[in-house]
């Protein structure tokens, strides 16, 4: 039988690539942004999350890398370290280019907090574009919330529809989102606060989908702690007995 030296076969699937200046190791298939975030390099994004595949839709984690003599803006994200590979997180051309992207994200979303925010970062106060093109967004079109109601809770409730400037999240044909559980993944995965989701009264309500769904209440505490329809949805796709939900975490 052949042994196998796995300490030679680990070391075969590192690369070392240079970051700003310095070198570091990584793992083959691992992405640059995942890279650094990994040793504490800024890299701005707000489409990406670690439960879903990245997707690359903000275009604000662009980096420029260098391949022998030739340099290029890629986004960080969806670009694979290799052996080799230089990058620079925060050249003149990425900084220029990632000021032009928030340029263009605050005249659609003039008054949102978290891109006001991501600009001041950069020297943008206001956009530059005639303030008769700016709006009142608060949605990015990253489709993150459409990503982790497929992905990461299996439902595909909604989806992104359009093209252009009218691209957005929506339920089908605009109408209440019947396959939608109320688990609030969308909510809270959203990265400026375009879901508009609330409990009041017994009921959890997802205004962007038009979704009212009642809330489980615990027998114990009577704190109502989740949608009833999220609960059930568990229940059977892990084949959990009836009641089981009837007690709160807390309590249980």
């Amino acid at each position: 039988m052949k042994c196998v030296n796995w300490g030679l076969l680990r070391l075969s699937e590192l690369v070392t690539l240079t970051v700003n200046g310095n070198k570091y190791t990584a793992e083959k298939g691992q992405y640059i942004l995942q890279v650094a975030r990994a040793h504490g390099i800024k890299i701005p994004s707000l489409c990406n999350l670690d439960a879903v595949e990245p997707y690359g839709a903000c275009r604000l984690c662009i980096v420029e890398i260098t391949r022998g003599t030739r340099k290029r803006i890629v986004t960080s994200c969806l670009f694979p370290v290799e052996e080799g590979l230089v990058v620079e997180t925060d050249s003149p051309r990425v900084v220029g280019n990632r000021k032009m992207l928030l340029d263009l994200l605050l005249a659609r979303c003039s008054e949102n907090k978290v891109i006001k925010q991501l600009a001041a970062e950069y020297g943008i106060e206001k956009s530059s574009f005639e303030k008769e093109y700016w709006t009142k967004e608060n949605c990015i079109v990253c489709g993150l919330c459409a990503r982790v109601c497929e992905q990461v809770v299996g439902v595909s409730a909604i989806s992104l529809v359009n093209r252009g400037i009218t691209k957005g999240p929506a339920s089908p044909y605009l109408e209440s989102a019947k396959a939608c559980i109320g688990c609030g993944s969308c909510y809270y995965a959203c990265p400026t606060g375009a879901i508009k989701m609330e409990d009041k009264k017994g009921y959890r309500y997802i205004y962007n989908w038009k979704i009212k769904y009642r809330l489980q209440k615990c027998k114990v505490c009577g704190i109502e702690w989740a949608p009833e329809k999220q609960l059930e949805y568990i229940r059977k796709k892990w084949d959990l007995p009836k009641g089981f939900f009837d007690v709160c975490p807390n309590c249980r």
